[in-house]
């Protein structure tokens, strides 16, 4: 099972075999509302941790999403072309942006635990 970490800008990273799928936690998705765009990192496109990696635009709202962690984008959710809704519908799962190849796993300890990330947002 792949292990999930959290930033404090609401992104996160489930982990599995040294590649992190990346999105914004269902927090991120409710705080924006309906999300009208989404724009997707380029394929092959190197990013450092916390840089931006992309950005999404809602009825609210327009902001970047940063990269969990370090790596080469290798992958797209090219269905957010043209649905960007099911980023509210299923932020943590389907709703995913990026699949990275990560650099450095140490990059995680910079992170939270699911159960850091709630308590942090309880603090919000």
């Amino acid at each position: 099972m792949a292990e999930i970490y959290f930033s404090k800008e609401h992104e996160w990273v489930k982990v599995k075999e040294g590649i992190g799928a990346v999105g914004i936690s269902e927090h991120a998705a409710h705080e924006l509302g309906d999300i009208t765009f989404v724009e997707l990192p380029a394929m092959g496109k190197t990013v450092k941790q916390f840089d931006i990696l992309a950005a999404i635009e809602s009825v609210k709202a327009a902001s970047d999403i940063y990269a969990p962690v370090s790596g080469k984008v290798i992958k797209v959710n090219e269905a957010l072309d043209t649905a960007p809704e099911i980023v509210n519908e299923s932020a943590e799962d389907a709703g995913w942006m990026a699949w990275i190849e990560i650099a450095d796993e140490a990059e995680l300890k910079n992170l939270m635990t699911k159960e850091q990330y709630d308590a942090y947002l309880k603090t919000l």
